[in-house]
Order: C-alpha cells, then structure tokens, then sequence
C-alpha cells in the first residue's frame, strides 16, 4: 500500500513537474510512512505520533483516491488526447484538493460535538424517581490530541444538560495516564456536574496503558468512581452496574456480576465493547450503555463495523432492554470523523 501511494507520488512530480530527487523523495517517504513506529520507540520522537495519526487517515483516502486518478490517467492514455504534463498536474492537484475537503470536514467533525437526545420508558415502578436524565460520554481518549479544549467542551455542553448522572463507558484517556496528568485534565473534568455522581468503567485504551491503578486513582481525585465489575444502588432506585472491559479475560459474565440483586429496581449498566447484548438482556438489564467502535470513526469503515456488531451505533430496543452505543467523544489516532462525529448522549428515561 505504501509503495502504491508513494509510487503515484513521485510520477506526479516526475511527470507533471520535472522532479528528479527520486532518493530525497524516497527518504521523506519513508520516514513519514513508519512515524508511529518511531514514536514508540522514544520521547524524543514524540512528535511523530502526531505525523504518524495524521498520516494514517492520508493512506485510508490516498487507497480510495489515487486508483480514480489513476483510472483518469488511463482513460487519457486510451482515448486521441494527448497525456501531457499538465493533465499530470491537474489530475494530481485535484487529489490533493480532495483530500484536504475530506480531512477539513473529518476535523470539524471530530472537534464539534453534537448532543443526542433520547426519551425512553422503563417498565419497572420499584423507583422512587418518576424520571432520571443521563449524560453519557464514551471514548474521550484525553491524551495528545483530544485535548484540554476538548475536555473543556466535554464539561460544558454536558453540564448545560443539568443531569441526574453522568456515566462514561470506558476510553476516558488514551493509553497511558501521563499526557492526561501533564496537562492537568483532571482539573477541568473535576468540573462535571450531577446530583447523583459520575461514573465509568474501563476501556480496552486504558488497558493497553497497563496502568489502571493510576488511571483509577486519577478518576477518584475527581470524584469519578470507576466501577471495575461492581455494582451499586444509586439514591434507592435503581442499579448501576460497571463491566471490566472484554480485554480482560477474568471479567465477570453479567449473571455473576448481577447475582443477589433485587431486580425490582431498574438496572442500568456499562460495557465498554457492545458484544454481549444478549447476554445483558437475559439477565434483566433495563439499559445498557456501550461506546468503543467510533461507528468506524472514518467512512467506510463504518461498513466493517456494522458487520461486527449486533449495534455498532445509536439505539436498539431488544425485549426489556434498551441498548445505546455512542460513537464516541473523542477519537483514536487520527484527529478526524468523516461519517460519523463526536457526540455526547442526553438518554431521558420514565420509569412507568
């Protein structure tokens, strides 16, 4: 893939612009296409985790791209017009265009959240709450790019919600907790505000981090309680409870996680990764709440995750239960949503 990229590359300039520095071409090439690798292997290549995100969303676009341009060239090379070097320009300059329409597009996607509402009823009257208003928020990924401006936006606009509670179903950092501790992020989350408390579970990100002590310890000086299989009876009306994520194998199954509770009340629960909803619906919960696939974040990749899960995104009423999948706040890797865009969900339940 990368020799196909690179290859149209350097022909637009050979062709189109008379380019003959085919090594210095090459070196650059190489250097951008392997930037993540050189990242991890140093802080002082840090810098390059940047390029190295940016670029992967060059090489999605470049694969859809450059075949179209290539298939003009050759329309070109079959018909009686003369293939010269400014149709090479032309050709060239309108990918380049192209992409730069997609990437502006994905980044105002990715840093413009919109807010989903959802009313929903539960059957379920052991509540002495009439209603409760959620404001759930999956896969900040605060880290490098999802940043302090972002955080800042996250405490805004869900504040201005004036919810019961606030829940967070896993990916709150990306990876490891040092960009979010430098950046002291904890500080503007500390901000968030529900009567009832704030809450999360972990995600596959904060495992790949290998250092959720410090991460849950993190949470608990702002008040987030991190459930990692446990439960709760919040304000006497109803259940919550918080999954490990799928990434660790020891995690409880939901019938253990759910044994010895009065289901009477109404049960709300978090799992990172939505790929139990059967299970979860045939252990009585009432609302389970996932994040995780980013609706595949940059179309069509979207395609890849509606074939992977029972819901890759929005809303699914299966019997008892209403199941939410939110394609995240933030984004991993690349600062772009082309097809989908960052969104903070506002779930407003009956209890009937």
């Amino acid at each position: 893939m990368l020799f196909f990229i690179g290859w149209n590359g350097l022909e637009w300039l050979k062709i189109g612009y008379g380019f003959h520095y085919s090594l210095i071409f090459s070196l650059v090439f190489v250097l951008i296409s392997y930037s993540f690798i050189l990242s991890r292997l140093s802080k002082l290549f840090s810098i390059f985790r940047t390029v190295s995100y940016v670029w992967f969303a060059v090489i999605q676009y470049s694969l859809i791209l450059l075949p179209l341009a290539d298939l003009v060239i050759l329309i070109f090379k079959l018909s009686s017009i003369p293939l010269t070097s400014n149709i090479f320009r032309i050709v060239g300059i309108s990918v380049i265009v192209l992409m730069a329409a997609i990437l502006s597009v994905g980044l105002f996607n990715a840093y413009s959240p919109v807010v989903r509402k959802y009313e929903i009823s539960v059957t379920k009257k052991n509540s002495k709450r009439s209603s409760l208003r959620i404001a759930m928020a999956s896969d900040m990924h605060f880290g490098r790019l999802s940043g302090v401006a972002h955080a800042r936006r996250l405490v805004d606009n869900i504040n201005a919600l004036n919810p019961d509670i606030i829940l967070l179903p896993g990916d709150i950092i990306d990876d490891e907790p040092e960009p979010f501790i430098k950046k002291n992020m904890g500080s503007i989350l500390e901000n968030l505000n529900a009567p009832l408390g704030k809450f999360g579970v972990l995600g596959n990100h904060e495992y790949y981090g290998g250092q959720i002590p410090a991460f849950v310890e993190e949470m608990r000086k702002i008040d987030i309680k991190i459930l990692m299989d446990e439960k709760l009876l919040i304000d006497d009306s109803f259940h919550l409870a918080g999954r490990k994520d799928k990434t660790d194998k020891g995690r409880k199954s939901f019938k253990e996680l759910l044994t010895d509770i009065d289901r009477e009340y109404p049960i709300i629960a978090m799992d990172h990764q939505p790929f139990e909803l059967k299970q979860a619906q045939e252990n009585d919960v009432d609302i389970l709440l996932s994040g995780h696939t980013h609706r595949g974040q940059m179309a069509p990749n979207h395609l890849i995750t509606k074939k992977m899960y029972e819901l890759d995104w929005g809303y699914l009423k299966k019997e008892q239960m209403h199941a939410f999948v939110s394609s995240g706040y933030g984004f991993w890797g690349p600062p772009f949503r082309i097809g989908s865009r960052s969104e903070i969900l506002q779930i407003d339940i009956k209890f009937i």
